[in-house]
This record gives C-alpha cells, structure tokens and sequence, in this order.
C-alpha cells in the first residue's frame, strides 16, 4: 500500500516543482518554450494512453478473441464523453484565450485559467490511479514497473505543466507565492482522482479493462481538445511537433524498459 500511495504522489511533486519555477524565475514563459513544453506534455499523454492503458486493456480480455477490442472502444468512448461533459458544465478559461468556456460566472480570469488546468489534470489522475488498483487486484497484465513508468511519465511531463500554470499567473499581477501556490493547487485534484478510482475499481474489478480505457479517453480528449491547437497555433508550430515526439518517445520508453 505504502508503494501505492508514493505512487499517486510523484505526479503531484511534478507539478509542484514546476511550479516552483516562477520562485526563481523573473521573466514569463517564452512562446516558443511554452509551444514546446505543451508538446511535450501531449507526446507523454498520448504514449501513456496507449502503452500504458489501451493495450493493457485489450491484454486483460483476450478471452474475447477478435472482440477483444470492445471493452477498451466503450471504456474510451465513456472516457472522451465524460470530458465533454466537464467542459461544458465547468467554467474555465484555456492560456491565451480570450473568452472563457462552459457556464457564464463572474470569476476572475485567474480562477478560470486554474479551473483549466485543474480540468487537465483530472484524466491524468484517473489514469495513475486505474492502473495501481490493478496493481492491487493482482492484475497479471499490469505490473510494479508499469504503473511506476506512469507515475512518472505524468510527472515529468506536470513538471513544464506547473511552470506553464504559476508562471503566467504571476505576469497576469499575482505575487510569486500566490502564483507557486496556484500551481501546486492545480496539481492536487491528481492524486485526489486517482484514490477515487482506486476505491471504484476494487468495486468493481471485472470493470478493468473499461476503467483503462476509460482515462485513456478522458486524457487523450484533453491532448486533442487542449494542448495540441495550443501547440499549433500560429509560427513555430514545428517546435511543438518536435517536443510532442521527444514527450511520445521518453514516455514508450519508459514504459518498456520499466514495465
């Protein structure tokens, strides 16, 4: 259990190294360098959903023969439409934006770029905390190293989140601590969803497979709707694109030499 708990914690010390960031940092965050940290971020999520949680969602029913795939496309399509949801009913403001999304409020634009960020972070979560509550339930398809190659591709790619996060926040008027500590903020909601899926799938452990593909859907959603247009947008796209291959890489990588 004690490796379960280090497990759910190392993303959240991730994102608050980064944020930490704008402690000793005195400028904002370059476009160029805030491109290729996105992309990063989004090659890392990308690997991890299909190494670290499609496969072994597919692995788990080979029983099914060629319908094996079925639990994984319901698990992803019940994964992308729940964050459909939450962008719709969460108000929320995306970096560089200038209109907020979801219901009208009357926050601060600062409140509504963290609930943005907090929005991102909850996929990942649910995907660190569906694979050690495999872990727990003796699961042959997922392994120590496995759910660790996670634990740690999501912390070395919330490392750039939690910069991207405080360091704007303090260019926007917010004090260097008030920044640093809305950036580990953001960060908190990860092990906070991975303890609620611990607890769902020791309920419901038949529901593997479509709990994996449930976080691959909801993280790749994100990738897709979020970081990727970010990434994009504009000159210097092919920084992002680079950074998005080296992420996918180290991620795989780490998931195969670990796993």
């Amino acid at each position: 259990m004690i490796e379960v708990i280090k497990g759910i914690m190392i993303p959240l010390l991730g994102t608050s190294m980064g944020a930490m960031c704008v402690l000793f940092m005195k400028r904002e965050l370059n476009i160029t360098i805030h491109k290729a940290l996105i992309g990063f971020a989004a090659g890392v999520m990308v690997a991890a959903s299909i190494w670290s949680l499609l496969i072994p969602a597919m692995e788990q029913c080979t029983d099914m023969g060629k319908l094996s795939f079925i639990p994984a496309f319901i698990g992803f399509w019940l994964g992308t439409l729940f964050l459909l949801l939450l962008d719709h009913v969460t108000p929320h403001l995306h970096m560089f934006a200038q209109n907020s999304e979801g219901p009208h409020t009357k926050m601060s634009r600062n409140t509504m770029m963290l609930l943005a960020v907090t929005l991102h972070n909850i996929p990942e979560g649910m995907a660190v905390g569906v694979v050690y509550a495999g872990l727990l339930s003796n699961n042959q398809e997922i392994s120590v190293g496995g759910a660790l190659a996670l634990s740690v591709g999501i912390a070395i790619q919330n490392f750039p989140e939690g910069a991207i996060i405080s360091m704007p926040l303090h260019a926007k008027g917010l004090s260097k601590t008030k920044a640093c500590i809305y950036g580990i903020i953001s960060g908190v909601v990860e092990p906070l969803a991975a303890l609620v899926m611990i607890f769902a799938a020791s309920k419901l452990i038949p529901a593997m497979p479509y709990l994996l593909a449930f976080a691959a859907g909801a993280m790749l959603y994100v990738v897709v709707e979020e970081l990727i247009p970010e990434m994009s947008e504009g000159k210097h796209s092919n920084v992002g694109v680079i950074m998005f291959s080296l992420g996918f890489t180290v991620m795989m990588a780490l998931d195969v030499a670990l796993g």
